[in-house]
């Protein structure tokens, strides 16, 4: 009886560890590729399981709208212009035959500006009826696939194909295929398939940097990218000087561990997390979101977000397109002697941008603001920035309730626009509009029912963690809604004056905006530091990060083959 006991609990605690394995494994959709992957891999790219991410783009909002009658009918016309590939359709039928699974890309390092690279995945059935297909991609990569050969390795046949230095290794090792431009990288990756090589810590899944950026990825993917700036910074550094970019003004390049993104769907939408793995900016500023109450039930775009002061002159170089505007404002009031100190003691460094558009207005109304801490610095910031910015334009400045206007009528074109920037003790606005910026500053000064009190952005804000540094919001279908009726008369007109656009797209075919609208939801994007990086999240129909290439591709395939 008490053997018979002791097998029962030997029993029950090997299950309790198969279970944790395999839960364990279904946490780690990485780690089977990770542990082929040398240690110090500068890149990689995986894409776990094709035939589940096609059929969960097919629960996806995007591709509900796109199966749509009305959208079917509109999009026949410029569809049959596009050339018919069979290749695309006969890979999109390979890959699902194979069933490829645990498909990944890595530069596991480069050497004299050649980078090594490593590939490969698991497929399902014979290695006889895998190669019937496999051997037609080889001979379509390749450029001169007459060229090849044969080594052998611990029970393994490798094919070489190519001619030197365009030359693929490429094995099979069960169920699963392996490529490489590096002969010896291929080896020691079927080194550590095989067990041959059990040191663990030589390994992709053991670098200190890659296990800190995956502890912020989600427990599954469809698709993520990882890459470690710090292995190429010797080549960075030989194209800045190609540039002729001193070394110190990308600071914040050299700065970064890592940087991870990893995207899937959920519940319909398209959900993003990217890492940047780097220190955090020395400001202890908090994300407030002050600007919120400008917003109103008319805003379709809101974003706040952190400026570090320390970095205000080098701005730009984040490559971001608001960083060029921002840029220019900085460099001009620079010249005429405004500091950075200036900058932080006139203003708190949050930036708020908001776009609204009525129902009865023909464009959007944007604008941009900054809360006030000096109201004396920051009115001489502001009289200096008009006064520099355009020397060849004279702004006008009117004062109302306490409140400054500064306005700058442009030169006459096809939209007249009239810069304005309002300056109270509490706010400044700026906008391309004297009426919004106008609209904004009472809005200031009131409390009142407005984007915050939307159950849209609401429930949106709920989906994402609480921002720390940055958030964006943007309300796709008060968007397509009014594009829709600013431009569809524009487009019919144009139809009817050039009988040309007839033979590429029917615009009487356009869906009716309510059929679009209806699969839509608004984007947003919630940013935050956390412990040993920067984290963004996105969710939305599409996403703000790397949401939108997965749907493209995904469209592309679906477009040549009807699964």
């Amino acid at each position: 009886m008490k053997r018979l006991g002791l097998l029962v609990i030997i029993a029950a605690v090997a299950a309790v560890g198969v279970m944790y394995g395999l839960r364990r494994a279904e946490r780690t959709p990485h780690a089977i590729v990770t542990a082929l992957l040398p240690r110090g891999t500068i890149a990689l790219a995986h894409f776990p399981d094709f035939n589940h991410t096609r059929d969960e783009w097919h629960g996806s909002d995007l591709y509900k709208l796109y199966q749509e009658p009305a959208v079917q009918n509109f999009l026949n016309k410029p569809l049959s212009r596009v050339p018919q590939r069979a290749t695309a359709a006969d890979t999109a039928g390979y890959i699902e035959r194979l069933d490829l699974k645990d498909a990944f890309v890595a530069v596991t390092s480069i050497e004299n500006n050649s980078p090594h690279l490593a590939g490969g995945f698991r497929f399902r059935g014979s290695q006889s009826n895998a190669e019937e297909i496999i051997g037609k991609w080889r001979s379509q990569i390749v450029r001169d696939a007459s060229a090849h050969e044969s080594v052998d390795y611990e029970q393994h046949k490798i094919a070489i194909v190519g001619a030197a230095p365009n030359q693929i290794a490429t094995v099979y090792d069960g169920q699963w295929f392996f490529a490489s431009n590096d002969l010896a990288e291929l080896k020691a990756i079927l080194d550590r398939a095989d067990g041959r090589n059990k040191d663990r810590q030589t390994t992709l899944e053991t670098d200190d940097a890659f296990r800190g950026a995956m502890k912020h990825m989600p427990a599954s993917y469809a698709l993520l990218f990882y890459l470690q700036p710090k292995a190429l910074s010797e080549k960075l550094v030989s194209l800045r000087n190609a540039m002729g970019v001193s070394a110190d003004q990308n600071g914040v390049v050299d700065q970064i561990r890592s940087i991870c993104a990893a995207t899937r769907f959920d519940k319909g939408k398209i959900r993003d997390v990217l890492f940047v793995g780097m220190p955090k900016a020395r400001s202890t500023q908090k994300l407030t979101q002050s600007s919120l109450g400008l917003g109103t039930s008319e805003t379709f775009l809101y974003l706040a977000t952190l400026l570090n002061p320390d970095r205000l002159a080098g701005i730009n170089r984040g490559g971001l397109p608001v960083g060029g505007w921002l840029q220019k404002v900085f460099d001009v009031t620079t010249r005429a002697g405004v500091t950075v100190d200036d900058w932080k003691a006139a203003f708190d460094m949050e930036l708020g941008s908001l776009a609204d558009w009525p129902p009865n207005s023909r464009w959007p109304a944007i604008i941009s603001t900054l809360r006030v801490r000096d109201p004396v610095r920051a009115n001489k910031i502001v009289n200096v920035l008009t006064h520099a910015i355009d020397e060849d334009v004279p702004w006008k400045k009117t004062e109302k309730n306490g409140v400054a206007y500064f306005y700058m009528q442009s030169p006459a074109a096809l939209f007249a626009i009239t810069p304005t920037i309002a300056l109270s003790n509490q706010v400044l606005i700026a906008g391309l509009d004297s009426v919004s910026v106008e609209s904004a500053i009472n809005r200031s000064t009131k409390s009142s029912a407005g984007l915050a009190d939307l159950v849209a952005y609401k429930s949106a804000m709920r989906a994402v963690p609480p921002p720390t540094d940055a958030v964006v919001y943007v309300d796709t279908a008060l968007l397509y809604s009014r594009l829709d009726a600013a431009l569809r008369p524009m487009l019919l007109m144009s139809a009817a004056f050039m009988p040309a656009i007839s033979d590429y797209v029917d615009v009487g075919k356009l869906p009716p905006p309510e059929i679009v609208i209806k699969h839509l939801s608004p984007i947003v994007s919630s940013q935050r530091y956390d412990g040993d990086g920067y984290v963004t999240e996105s969710t939305g129909p599409v996403t703000l990060d790397i949401g939108l290439g997965l749907p493209a591709v995904l469209w592309a395939i679906s477009r040549y083959q009807d699964y």
